[in-house]
């Protein structure tokens, strides 16, 4: 039986993955903002390490920020300090070790910045963490807030050059906790995401106005990463396709980012969409991302992954067949099943190598 699309290895680089099927940032909100703010632990390391005995060829850990003040909530992980280093470098060695796909692994680095300082999902509150309760202030392209959350102070230039200089000095770190890939979070409403979209960046100096100026953030973070990183090691960007709201950014927006990321280097993209402001207005259904992403893919060349309420290996394996995205990003299925890709390539009918521990449960006639 010939492979199926969606478990033919792909190059980035010289990073050989083994196959399509991925597993997409998932935020966890679960560091000590106490005893060792922003970094990851045990719960972390289960957690990712459980896809890679399940299968997924490529992980991306979730939001890891660049400073401090980056971070969504005080619950979030980092990659600014040895301390946050040296949980991570725990983490990829144990995922090389036990991914049962050769696993690779990736830092997302990102800045949430007008929203940061949040209440974590399973708080039981809603909006900014005040600074009696462990919150910071926030920063944006400029003051306006976010639907229910306090107002950010807008970046002088000299605060953006400082959070170009943390993106690179976090890169640096994630090339030397052993990570196989960096992606650079421009998407869901968070800091380069605010500078893209004319929703939400109204400044009129070199970081706003036209396109060239509002995606000028975003092109200088890629700049700057990618001269620290290897020349071996691919650079992914995740993007918010479109805002989902009028006078947003729009997929031909996203196409000319895309275009222009590749140009500074970047080797694909990971496209996503929405998050920049609370009025919009979503359309989802299985795959509802999928078409942005193609698009992207056919007009520009560049390499996609896409990502979206896409549950099951069927809905996969036709994405990739037919040329939709290079690959698929798993979220909430994942978490339902972490040997999704165990499942997906019995259910595809490839042979898959399974951890020793478990081949005693290799399914014969249903999974």
């Amino acid at each position: 039986m010939a492979t199926p699309a969606l478990f033919k290895p792909l190059s980035l680089r010289s990073l050989e993955v083994q196959h399509r099927g991925w597993v997409s940032p998932m935020c966890q909100y679960s560091c000590d903002p106490v005893a060792a703010p922003g970094v990851p632990h045990d719960w972390h390391l289960m957690h990712l390490g459980s896809f890679a005995a399940g299968g997924a060829a490529l992980i991306l850990t979730e939001a890891a920020a660049v400073n401090a003040a980056g971070r969504i909530s005080p619950r979030d992980a980092g990659l600014y300090n040895d301390e946050q280093a040296a949980g991570w470098e725990r983490i990829v060695s144990f995922v090389h070790r036990h991914g049962v796909a050769d696993t690779k692994i990736g830092a997302q680095l990102a800045h949430a910045g007008r929203k940061a300082s949040t209440y974590w999902p399973f708080s039981g509150e809603k909006g900014s963490v005040p600074v009696s309760d462990g919150g910071w202030g926030t920063v944006g392209p400029g003051t306006a807030a976010f639907d229910g959350f306090a107002p950010p102070a807008a970046m002088t230039d000299e605060d953006i050059r400082a959070v170009i200089a943390d993106f690179t000095a976090s890169a640096v770190r994630a090339v030397d906790a052993g990570f196989d890939t960096i992606e650079v979070h421009g998407a869901h409403g968070y800091l380069l995401h605010q500078f893209q979209s004319p929703l939400v960046n109204d400044r009129t100096d070199t970081w706003g106005g036209d396109a060239a100026g509002r995606n000028r953030l975003t092109l200088a973070v890629v700049d700057a990463i990618r001269n620290v990183i290897p020349d071996s090691m691919p650079l992914l960007l995740r993007i918010s396709a479109t805002d989902w709201a009028e006078g947003g950014i729009g997929i031909e927006d996203s196409v000319h980012l895309a275009s222009q990321a590749a140009e500074h280097g970047v080797d694909l993209i990971d496209v996503s969409s929405g998050g920049a402001v609370a009025h919009q207005r979503i359309q989802p259904g299985p795959g509802y991302q999928t078409g942005f992403a193609a698009r992207i893919r056919r007009e520009t060349g560049i390499a996609t992954g896409t990502v979206g309420l896409l549950t099951s290996p069927g809905q996969a394996e036709h994405v990739v067949a037919t040329g939709q995205a290079d690959g698929v990003f798993i979220a909430r299925a994942a978490l339902r099943d972490p040997h999704w890709w165990l499942r997906a390539a019995f259910e595809l009918g490839h042979d898959m190598r399974w951890a020793p521990q478990y081949e005693r449960a290799v399914p014969r006639h249903a999974f």
